[in-house]
């Protein structure tokens, strides 16, 4: 039976630090760095039950606040952080420069998994650290919001949108055709914007799990 090393931990970033959750398995193929959606936080049920999923598929996960507790509790009156792409985007690619300074994790390959505007800072972490980030994958994401980033942007990308979330799924279309690196489009039928339809969120995750058991494994060697 696998064991599976799980840990609190504080991360310092360059102003603030932010608090997370570090699950390792042994033998982890790779570690997968979570960018929660606007509004949202490391205890999202849905990111909690992938991340799940992740780690019984021999894959690391971090799930950590992108926000400080002062922050969300101003953006929960004003929402100005939680679309302030730029600001996630930066904690993100701390997050990564903290877990390559880490002991257990430093020669593990890493990859992104965004959800909502997450998904933005994802794309614009993995393309401001390209020698660092080996996959992403998007739930219900608005990668549009990464604007230029999108071009510069070489891990393989994977969209998984619901097929009811009609305008997500047009602007996820749309930000694909902006990417050079791999990249795929899967729209799961039936499925709304947070996959809350029976099943949906499991095929989510199936498809995240093989998607970073693929790519983080090829880049570990």
């Amino acid at each position: 039976m696998t064991r599976m090393q799980s840990a609190e931990v504080a991360i310092t970033v360059r102003d603030a630090t932010l608090h997370g959750t570090l699950t390792l398995p042994d033998l982890a193929k790779g570690i997968v760095a979570f960018a929660h959606g606007s509004g949202s936080s490391r205890f999202s049920r849905r990111n909690q039950r992938v991340a799940q999923f992740l780690n019984q598929a021999l894959l690391g996960t971090l799930l950590f606040d992108l926000l400080t507790q002062d922050e969300n509790s101003v953006d929960a009156f004003t929402s100005e952080f939680r679309f302030d792409i730029r600001l996630l985007a930066r904690r993100l690619t701390d997050a990564i420069d903290w877990l390559d300074i880490q002991a257990q994790t430093q020669a593990v390959a890493i990859g992104l998994f965004g959800a909502s505007t997450g998904a933005a800072a994802a794309l614009i972490a993995a393309a401001d650290r390209p020698r660092r980030v080996s996959a992403v994958v998007s739930r219900g994401g608005r990668p549009d919001l990464a604007g230029e980033a999108l071009s510069r942007v070489l891990a393989p990308t994977l969209f998984i949108v619901g097929g009811w979330d009609t305008e997500v799924v047009a602007l996820n279309e749309q930000a694909a055709k902006k990417l050079l690196c791999e990249r795929r489009t899967i729209i799961i039928p039936e499925a709304t914007h947070l996959f809350e339809e029976p099943g949906k969120l499991d095929e989510v995750s199936r498809l995240a799990a093989a998607w970073f058991g693929r790519h983080l494994r090829a880049a570990n060697g």
